[in-house]
């Protein structure tokens, strides 16, 4: 039996509170670790877990042992990306979620560069925008829009999305041209609701000028939970939407969407990186985070770098 092979099935069954999902994160089988796990309880001579039919619970052993063991595996990783070499070329798989947008516009066309530094990263990149279980999943990282509502989570601002509002050209020569947020609440004007993936339900928008402020829910006949659907919808005609500046760059230089309401402000829209709190910040993970600042910096730099947060 390898013993640190042994102690990584425990941490994560510890982590994910089963022997079925850790099996699935840890890609081997179920019996495999439950054999592995009964053998280092057999070694220790403790039981670390008392197993039921519904829940796997770690017993006070198992709780002080699964910190030893988490910080061993850290140490480990530790040991072999310390040599000279491996300092300087991060390696391994690193499984990360990112929306759909900033995947497709931003990160995958600067890939060549981060895999030409660190060829021997391998990245699983997941694209969307749903809510993420970083523990159950097994993913190092998460990229999102928004303030984050997950107060367990270590979160890095990475950026500060300037937001605008936009229509297609068929949908104001149908429509015309709003002079007002208000004209777009209860009225004939349509949005394209954007649903956000923590609560499900259409994004609303504050928007400021001078004194005036004004918070637009607006009706829509199309709300989507991607962005890429969005722009598409927008495109398409079919209402008003708001949408970060980088995403709407070609086509307003090419004439397939136009600014609205260009003297109302919205504020910026942060973007973090966030990853568990007891997850040990691998070398690949580390050059990976570096990497979306030092890109981000390019494309939608922190407004205020005191913004920057930790927790």
């Amino acid at each position: 039996m390898d013993r640190f092979d042994a102690m990584q099935a425990f941490v994560r069954v510890v982590e994910t509170g089963s022997f079925t999902k850790a099996a699935e994160t840890l890609r081997i089988s179920k019996t495999s670790v439950t054999q592995q796990v009964q053998q280092l309880e057999a070694r220790l001579r403790v039981r670390l877990l008392n197993r039921t039919t519904r829940r796997v619970n770690v017993t006070a052993d198992g709780a002080a042992f699964y910190e030893r063991a988490l910080r061993l595996l850290a140490d480990l990783d530790d040991a072999e990306t310390s040599l000279s070499a491996a300092a300087a070329l991060p390696r391994g798989r690193l499984r990360v979620d990112v929306p759909s947008p900033l995947a497709r516009m931003i990160l995958i066309p600067a890939l060549p560069t981060f895999h030409a530094r660190y060829p021997d990263i391998q990245l699983d990149m997941g694209v969307s925008d749903r809510r993420v279980d970083l523990i159950g999943e097994n993913v190092d990282c998460v990229v999102r829009g928004g303030e984050l509502t997950d107060q367990s989570l270590i979160a890095r601002r990475v950026g500060d999305l300037s937001l605008g509002v936009y229509a297609a050209p068929s949908y104001l020569a149908r429509a015309g041209v709003p002079g007002h947020p208000s004209e777009l609440e209860n009225s004939h004007h349509r949005v394209v609701g954007f649903l956000w993936g923590r609560t499900g339900k259409p994004t609303p928008y504050v928007m400021q000028r001078q004194h005036e402020r004004i918070r637009v829910h607006g009706r829509y006949v199309l709300a989507v939970d991607d962005g890429n659907a969005c722009l598409a919808a927008g495109l398409a005609g079919l209402g008003v939407l708001w949408l970060p500046h980088y995403m709407v760059k070609t086509h307003l230089a090419n004439g397939e969407l136009v600014p609205l309401l260009e003297d109302w402000h919205l504020d910026a829209m942060p973007l973090y990186l966030a990853f568990p709190p007891n997850r040990h910040v691998s070398a690949k993970l580390r050059v990976f985070i570096d990497w979306v600042v030092e890109l981000m910096a390019q494309h939608a730099p922190v407004l205020d770098r005191r913004a920057t947060v930790e927790g």
